[in-house]
């Protein structure tokens, strides 16, 4: 009988976290209005500053989710929270960007997950269709190359660009007024 509870218990375990993702994911993401978007991210747990997140995104896990102020995400972006993801301030995630925090053990006769939490850091842009593995934190005003793969962490003020991510180049260290995309008029 304790066999049986447990088999129904992760069922239901599998159901609730599958009928959440697609939720989120078919939904909320989809849903035309950003501040209804944000209040139900909040809702689902996720931390979320003043900032914008264009429709079409994917999130998994948003209670391991903190996007901190003036941050600008961009369509299509995939966003890996399961083992945790911190996005700080007026950082901007661009078009396709996949940042993942777990990813699976491929010498692993279980192909077992593994991985590690992300941060980026302040002022830091992650170009499109970049991606981010587990474990890497981007410095203070790095630049992230369209089309990279980012193994390792990046240094602040540092362009990587590539595959694997390669120092390509230096950010002039210079103060940056960014004006976040919701404080925008468009005319």
């Amino acid at each position: 009988m304790t066999k049986i509870k447990n088999k129904l218990k992760r069922e239901v375990i599998i159901w609730k976290t599958s009928i959440e993702w697609w939720i989120l994911n078919s939904f909320i993401a989809n849903f035309p209005s950003q501040t209804v978007r944000m209040f139900l991210l909040r809702f689902l747990g996720a931390k979320i500053g003043k900032a914008s997140m264009f429709a079409g995104f994917e999130i998994r896990n948003p209670r391991g989710l903190i996007i901190q102020d003036g941050c600008s995400i961009g369509p299509r972006v995939r966003l890996d929270a399961r083992k945790g993801l911190v996005i700080k301030n007026n950082v901007t995630v661009a078009a396709e960007a996949m940042i993942w925090t777990l990813h699976h053990d491929y010498n692993d006769v279980n192909f077992k997950t593994v991985g590690d939490s992300v941060v980026i850091k302040e002022y830091a842009w992650i170009c499109s269709r970049a991606i981010i593995i587990p474990g890497v934190t981007i410095g203070e005003y790095a630049v992230v190359a369209s089309g990279s793969v980012v193994t390792k962490d990046v240094p602040p003020f540092t362009v990587v660009g590539g595959i694997p991510a390669k120092v390509i180049g230096q950010r002039e260290n210079k103060e940056y007024k960014y004006v976040p995309y919701y404080k925008l008029h468009i005319v």
